[in-house]
């Protein structure tokens, strides 16, 4: 008789609740697996222990699984593929013609796909800073190298070739024709070659130019100096200093002096834009005026408009605004507070200004919300992650997931869920469908012509189908309404 009373009132609580469909948006076997249907009743993702295994659909097809934080693997919509451990500290990545894996950015190795022949890249390992070694099938390009021992690399760090013997004393560097030799770097400097000249004894006296083109001097670097460039036209663009008392730049388009460097000085330009500078202890004081703006007051006020970007800060770093515009078309407006305590980006469209903004807040650590204007918003409380790494999924899949104690996600205006607690308390709505779950220990399932009530994930409970309501016990299948001849149910 109790069990059939506690049956009774399940159900007529069951009874008050919102009608139902067939298929079951989640099942929420929590922590074991929490697992989610797509419309077509497909797995489209789940989560086990907690928010610690996963798999999931990615935005631009693929999917991503993994152990978090320790293990990640994607396959990505275009067939490549990456695969991390400990991210960023190992990752791996393919694609069709070649693969390759980075520790910490500094041991990376780059080697041929499966791809055509013709179209696998080089082989490469480095061990930064001490050894880089590429293989291109051709010794022009091929190159070993150890440093600080000896060795030669091409076409890296800015030069078209770097060769060392026992850095640092001895360094050559060949860029676009022009060599450089140094002894005992940075202190002796030979330059020759494509025209140039020069040499140097840093920090006393260096000098090196390139005939009809260039020229520049100095002593006692970097206190006084004179550079010449464009010698070839009628006014040569000329700098230089006796620091810190005096520099001064000259072209045909600008003048500029410097007084007491760098705090007192002036800056007048006609081309390639207009503007005039005056600067007062510099960097505090800066006022600015003509195809640009500058007015900065620091640290209590600074307003600034620099090719479309207007910029303001109140009591650096405290406050601080942005706004500018893409391609005409969308204004966008940051607004910080202490870098990351408060940040917030609002994308109002200019080609459609009746349509709804889109907009990101992240209040530090506490929450961050997401709407796109179209009807997909986000919520997630905590969210010490996203802020820091707005661009990087990998940090989004991996970390973020781990302090979402409450995650509110809107697909569209018809598909919403909540979840509390890594999915332990579910609620969902898709369409005239509704489900809540409290783990496999409590679930409502409802929709328009069924209805279930179930308990210990189907150990027993209610169900309404089109002869009405009904008990049953030890029904654990995923769908409701649709009980074959082997589910175990009173009649």
């Amino acid at each position: 008789m109790r069990l059939r009373f506690l049956l009774a009132w399940i159900g007529a609580a069951a009874m008050l609740a919102t009608p139902s469909a067939a298929q079951r948006l989640e099942r929420n076997l929590w922590p074991v697996k929490v697992t989610e249907y797509s419309p077509a009743g497909a797995v489209q993702s789940w989560e086990a222990a907690g928010p610690l295994i996963f798999r999931q659909p990615l935005d631009g097809g693929g999917f991503a699984e993994g152990l978090r934080p320790l293990y990640l693997h994607k396959r990505n919509g275009d067939g490549t593929t990456e695969t991390s451990f400990l991210y960023p500290i190992l990752v791996f990545r393919t694609d069709q013609v070649s693969h390759r894996w980075s520790l910490l950015q500094l041991v990376n190795f780059m080697g041929p796909g499966a791809g055509p022949p013709a179209e696998r890249p080089d082989r490469g390992f480095d061990v930064w800073p001490f050894y880089f070694s590429r293989e291109t099938g051709s010794p022009a390009t091929s190159y070993h190298a150890l440093f600080p021992i000896a060795g030669t690399i091409k076409n890296r760090l800015f030069n078209d070739r770097a060769t060392w013997l026992l850095f640092p004393l001895y360094l050559r560097t060949v860029n676009r024709g022009v060599i450089a030799d140094s002894y005992l770097w940075p202190i002796g400097r030979v330059i020759h070659g494509a025209g140039h000249e020069g040499f140097a004894v840093w920090p006393l006296i260096g000098r090196r130019g390139q005939a009809g083109v260039s020229s520049s001097d100095y002593y006692l670097w970097p206190l006084i100096y004179r550079r010449v460039t464009q010698l070839d036209q009628p006014v040569p663009d000329e700098s230089y200093g006796f620091l810190p008392f005096y520099a001064r730049e000259h072209s045909a388009d600008v003048i500029g002096e410097t007084y007491l460097f760098p705090f007192f000085g002036y800056m007048h330009r006609t081309a390639p834009y207009r503007y005039d500078e005056t600067r007062y202890f510099w960097p505090l004081f800066v006022q600015g005026r003509g195809d640009r703006y500058r007015n900065r007051w620091a640290p209590f006020y600074t307003h600034s408009i620099v090719k479309g970007l207007d910029k303001t800060w109140v009591l650096w770093p405290l406050y601080r605004q942005q706004h500018w515009t893409d391609d005409g078309r969308v204004l966008q407006r940051r607004t910080q507070f202490f870098y990351f305590l408060y940040w917030s980006l609002r994308e109002t469209s200019l080609v459609n200004p009746r349509a709804a903004p889109a907009v990101k807040t992240h209040v530090w650590p506490f929450y961050s919300v997401w709407d796109n204007g179209a009807g997909r918003r986000q919520l997630q409380v905590l969210s010490p992650i996203e802020v820091f790494f707005p661009h990087n999924e990998n940090m989004r899949l991996l970390w973020s997931p781990l302090f979402a104690f409450y995650r509110f996600d809107q697909r569209s205006p018809d598909d919403v869920r909540h979840s509390v607690f890594f999915d332990l308390i579910t609620w969902r709505r898709r369409g005239a469908h509704r489900e809540f779950h409290l783990g496999p220990l409590f679930s409502r399932v409802s929709g328009p012509a069924t209805a279930r009530v179930s308990v210990g994930h189907g150990l027993l409970g209610l169900e309404r189908g089109p002869r009405g309501w009904r008990p049953f016990w030890f029904d654990f299948s995923a769908k409701s309404g649709d009980r074959s001849a082997q589910t175990a149910a009173i009649h």
